[in-house]
């Protein structure tokens, strides 16, 4: 066995590979709802990610304060598996600087991602981003901190393959309501939730740019909340759409109801994950050179597909089969 080469190995260059990353991102704006979540990451495993949020969560000439708190959660045995991000504020805002002053030495070595929100450009992004990397060095922090980037102005969009290109970029989000209220009023409120949130074209079109840029850059799009708090199914059929009909990889929850609702709608069909397995084990034990399965070729083309397919299922808490998980993740 210790003979066999793995997927990582065989299957991809030096080049920079999609991220393998929980498909549900939770948002948690201030300390009762940050411990709540913390608490079902714990009770659920870790398949979603939890947001702090300094930008909408903090309180006017209170952001110091706010700041402070996350660090201390974060940094706290609370935080047991290391699965937190933090928003920032954005370009515009005076404080997003003292953000990471703050958070940075305090939780700089376990932080999950920094989200930068409202950004118009890509300039604006790579100083964020050059901040944060100073930050970090200057904290003997040597490791490569993931940035997150909101698509939700319309300067954001126009330069998405531009962002998406910048250093320690992980995921693309869309902000679909400050995206729609951009428009003033050419697209009706109506669409900030479904079937309009997918079908009216300047959403659709905006959606299916923010993917492309996203994925040719091997960035992780995220797609925006359902607003609809009460109702599960919703933020199923949402997620369900967002991932089948638009390749978006990752969605948000605003509500505890939701995050069970987003990893089931988003996690690979179990079928596949077996075909998965299947195939891969039979590629490496011909040395990743071509096969037949069920009657259909397989080459490095589809062992990459299953791969990723496979490194998604086991995120998501998924059950793998003994034979793959000893072979691929032990």
């Amino acid at each position: 066995m210790s003979s066999m080469v793995h997927p990582n190995t065989a299957l991809f260059n030096a080049e920079k590979q999609l991220p393998v990353i929980p498909s549900c991102e939770h948002f948690a704006g201030n300390e009762k709802l940050i411990t709540k979540a913390l608490e079902l990451q714990d009770k659920f495993g870790p398949i979603f990610d939890i947001t702090c949020d300094c930008e909408d969560g903090a309180q006017a000439g209170k952001e110091k304060e706010h700041a402070e708190m996350i660090a201390r959660v974060l940094s706290s045995d609370l935080n047991k598996h290391n699965m937190a991000g933090v928003r920032i504020h954005d370009y515009s805002h005076d404080h997003w600087r003292a953000d990471i002053d703050i958070l940075m030495p305090a939780i700089g070595d376990r932080v999950a991602y920094f989200t930068l929100p409202k950004t118009n450009n890509a300039v604006n992004i790579q100083e964020m981003v050059d901040y944060i990397k100073a930050k970090a060095k200057e904290h003997g922090i040597e490791r490569e901190i993931p940035i997150h980037v909101l698509i939700e102005t319309h300067g954001a969009l126009k330069e998405a393959w531009e962002i998406a290109a910048i250093e320690w970029v992980q995921v693309l989000d869309f902000g679909m309501m400050d995206f729609v209220s951009d428009h003033q009023g050419a697209i009706p409120a109506s669409c900030m939730r479904s079937p309009g949130q997918f079908e009216h074209p300047l959403l659709a079109r905006a959606k299916v740019d923010m993917v492309t840029a996203a994925l040719a850059n091997n960035v992780v799009p995220s797609h925006n909340v359902t607003l609809d708090l009460k109702n599960p199914y919703q933020t199923y059929k949402d997620a369900e759409r967002a991932r089948n009909d638009f390749g978006f990889l990752r969605m948000w929850s605003i509500y505890p109801t939701q995050i069970k609702s987003i990893v089931d709608a988003m996690k690979p069909d179990y079928s596949e994950v077996n075909d998965a397995c299947n195939i891969l084990i039979a590629a490496q034990d011909n040395h990743w050179g071509p096969i037949q399965y069920d009657g259909e070729l397989h080459d490095r083309a589809t062992y990459r597909y299953y791969w990723q397919l496979l490194q998604r299922a086991q995120v998501t808490g998924l059950d793998i089969p003994q034979e793959a998980q000893k072979r691929f993740f032990d």
